[in-house]
């Protein structure tokens, strides 16, 4: 007899590799996982969208002798002195604390230099990040921590934040290691101590609130400064209506690609939209009361290209915002230190560690040893050459398409490789002229 063909073990597509070691984790230790970056599930993306280049029906530019301009104006609905950038990109908050004083003060320069804006991220405004900034948002969360009206009359900007794309209806942890004696004073905390900020302002619970908190800190500012509303995507059409009937210049609309610092996972992984489902129903309100272009909508979570860039804008966005890129480009997740993220148990593509403050690229981290190890000078020059690239290669796929102007690119420009792409992005599948759900 004829021995029997061993079947191949075939494991379970729920109960796969990673849910077995989380459950035998959970059982272990009783307590949730924590960790920092973003999403790391598969759901449709910008990457799911194509722009339809110019040819006959469309002309396209000449990129040598036409100019394609990339400036935006953001907060110019109330505020004395809006924003004016060079380029369509942002510097998303990112604050001191969960980044290493260089890693801020690169970040300033990487964005001084391209002509954009970088943001303080909770636990208050550094003497660096200030200096270093040529245009800076200060952020008021709920933990209000190192808020004062001095830090935000020197600010160009104010951005209260409602919520995050990686975490909407959830706060902020920074563990007692990253809880240096500087952030701990900046933050009136206990050096040491794990603080975890709240998840909605202590001081109102709905959008009359909010109205009121508009009013007060564009008293504090002279109404000089613009105020933005950021708000994490999960009902994108209400909480962008209520925020310009409360009175924003800019809304900041942060889709579940966006990463943190440090959340539970279950946050990061199954709560909120992805942005290609945030930015038409965002747009959709900003139409229906008639401020489309008039209250800027920034958009951020998993910018990573030009293309990404180009996308937002044809759905609609005035600008976008970066955040885990940016990290990336001052030096996170270097390769050339490998051995160091294999000694810790991972490895420089897939370290999202930040919560534990032990970053090799003395990025997220506040070990004095570690944060020197970065130049901000010299990251903050790598910044600035990764904007140069975004920027120009948005410039290259609007001329593509014909316009003199990023913010020409309209929905018309884009087709969607999937049903659920063309369902979300509300743009026709590639092909043929249906958009699914749209009679």
């Amino acid at each position: 007899m004829t021995a029997r063909a061993q079947t191949p073990p075939r494991p379970a597509a729920l109960f796969d590799s990673y849910a077995i070691s989380e459950i035998h984790r959970a059982a272990a230790t009783g307590i949730y996982d924590i960790r920092g970056g973003g999403s790391k599930r598969r759901m449709p993306n910008l990457d799911d969208l194509l722009f339809l280049g110019a040819s006959m029906s469309r002309y396209p530019l000449e990129g040598y002798r036409e100019r394609c301009a990339t400036d935006v104006v953001l907060g110019n609905r109330f505020a004395e002195k809006p924003i004016h950038l060079k380029i369509p990109v942002t510097i998303a908050g990112m604050s001191f604390g969960a980044l290493s004083g260089p890693a801020k003060e690169a970040l300033g320069r990487g964005a001084t230099a391209a002509g954009t804006s970088t943001t303080t991220g909770d636990g208050g405004m550094t003497p660096e990040e200030r200096e270093a900034s040529a245009l800076l948002v200060y952020q008021v969360l709920p933990s209000r921590y190192g808020m004062n009206p001095d830090d935000l009359r020197r600010a160009d900007a104010i951005e209260i934040v409602l919520g995050q794309g990686a975490k909407p209806g959830g706060g902020g942890m920074l563990l007692g290691q990253k809880i240096s004696d500087r952030v701990a004073a900046m933050r009136t905390l206990p050096p040491g101590i794990d603080q975890r900020s709240a998840c909605r302002h202590p001081d109102w619970t709905g959008p009359d609130d909010l109205e009121i908190k508009i009013e007060e800190l564009r008293e504090i500012t002279d109404w000089q400064k613009p105020i933005y509303v950021k708000v994490g995507a999960s009902r994108p059409y209400y909480d962008v209506a209520l925020a310009v009937k409360a009175g924003a210049d800019v809304v900041v609309l942060d889709g579940m690609e966006g990463g943190t610092a440090g959340t539970q996972e279950v946050f990061i992984e199954h709560v909120g939209l992805p942005m290609l489902a945030a930015i038409p129903p965002a747009v959709q309100a900003l139409q229906d009361l008639g401020m489309h272009r008039k209250v800027q909508l920034v958009v951020s979570g998993g910018i990573r290209f030009g293309a990404d860039v180009a996308k937002c804008l044809a759905l609609g966005a005035d600008a976008v915002s970066i955040g885990t890129a940016a990290l990336i480009a001052i030096g996170a997740n270097d390769p050339r230190r490998e051995d160091e993220y294999r000694a810790l148990g991972t490895d420089s593509v897939a370290y999202d560690d930040w919560h534990e403050g032990r970053d090799p690229a003395g990025i997220t981290t506040q070990d004095p040893e570690l944060a020197a190890r970065l130049d901000p000078v010299l990251a903050g020059r790598r910044l600035a050459n990764y904007l140069a690239v975004l920027t120009l290669e948005t410039q290259t796929i609007a001329r593509a398409c014909g316009k003199s102007h990023v913010l020409n690119l309209e929905p018309e420009d884009l087709v969607a490789l999937s049903v659920e792409a063309a369902a979300m992005a509300r743009v026709p599948l590639a092909g043929t002229s249906w958009i699914p759900g749209l009679a």
